[in-house]
């Protein structure tokens, strides 16, 4: 029975914080291993507190971050994508064959935005309509989409504009103000129905659909939007780069996961915060720069990566245990 004495405003302050304490399980201690990454890395390169130096460090944080968002965006839903890295490959090459020719720069990023946004969409509907796994029906896309982009451009090549090149991964950090844009974007996105059905849809599909929440809508527009993110991901390490790639994404369908799960995303759905997420990619940069400047060898560096992982994925789960 509720107590009487408790305002209706006071018990849903009371709910929300309920939530959010539940959605950030683990994230608080994420945020204190990733300070001192930051202070390590700070004392090791003091550059970083430069703008050349801040400019460089979020360009090569900026496609993990993206990609850690594409996974999380589908993981809060219950699903997953193998397809990440095939669809990094699949924007830079789009973007690099593109941009300089008669579509120019707006009209590469358009093909690249709608490239994403197209196979993101086919492949929710797959996995919604057709009720087929999501690890299957990405593991399969994967495929189809690294055999795309190398249809674009067999070998690496192509070239991106110079001025978009400068401008995104030069010595400005535009890259960081993207990605502030985009986060933005995301909390106008949680306003909406569909964002608002987004945690539903993961947590409990059953009950959502029955209380009217659109769960099938909810979740294809969370793989049109993680698809987005990926080939604008690939745009990026295009103009790093200045050319295309067609397998250039490899790397980062795990490294997506593993940021993902770092922050606290739950395989099942409907637990973690983009936030989180957003952290999780950051702690996974850091702990590559750290070790590099340290002096380990490619071979340490693996090893002490997948052993921080499964650390700081380990203790907040058994603290929940011991409670």
């Amino acid at each position: 029975m509720s107590n009487p004495s408790i305002s209706a405003p006071g018990r849903g302050n009371a709910l929300y914080l309920a939530v959010q304490a539940k959605r950030n399980i683990g994230v608080r201690s994420l945020f204190l291993v990733v300070l001192a990454f930051l202070i390590a890395y700070g004392v090791l390169f003091p550059g970083l507190f430069t703008a050349a130096g801040f400019a460089k460090f979020t360009q090569s944080w900026f496609p993990l971050a993206l990609v850690a968002m594409a996974q999380a965006i589908l993981m809060l839903t219950g699903g997953i994508s193998l397809a990440i890295g095939a669809l990094v490959s699949l924007g830079a090459v789009i973007a690099a064959t593109t941009m300089t020719g008669p579509l120019g720069v707006a009209g590469g990023a358009a093909l690249v935005g709608l490239a994403g946004l197209g196979i993101g969409a086919v492949t929710g509907l797959i996995v919604v309509k057709l009720r087929l796994p999501a690890i299957v029906v990405t593991l399969a896309g994967s495929f189809i989409i690294a055999g795309a982009a190398l249809l674009v451009l067999p070998r690496p090549g192509g070239a991106m504009p110079d001025w978009l090149s400068n401008l995104l991964a030069g010595n400005t950090p535009a890259a960081f103000a993207v990605l502030v844009v985009i986060v933005l974007l995301w909390k106008l996105y949680l306003a909406t129905p569909l964002g608002l059905s987004l945690y539903a849809a993961g947590e409990n599909p059953v009950g959502a659909y029955r209380s009217g929440v659109p769960v099938d809508a909810a979740r294809i527009a969370a793989y049109a939007i993680s698809g987005l993110l990926c080939t604008g991901a690939g745009l990026f390490v295009a103009a790093q780069t200045g050319s295309g790639d067609p397998i250039i994404g490899t790397s980062f369908t795990l490294n997506s996961i593993a940021a993902a799960v770092l922050g606290g995303i739950g395989f099942l759905g409907g637990q973690g915060t983009m936030r989180g997420a957003l952290a999780g990619s950051l702690l996974l940069s850091l702990m590559i720069s750290v070790m590099f400047f340290l002096g380990f060898t490619p071979v340490a560096q693996y090893v002490a990566q997948g052993l921080i992982i499964i650390g700081a994925v380990a203790i907040p789960q058994f603290r929940m245990r011991a409670r």
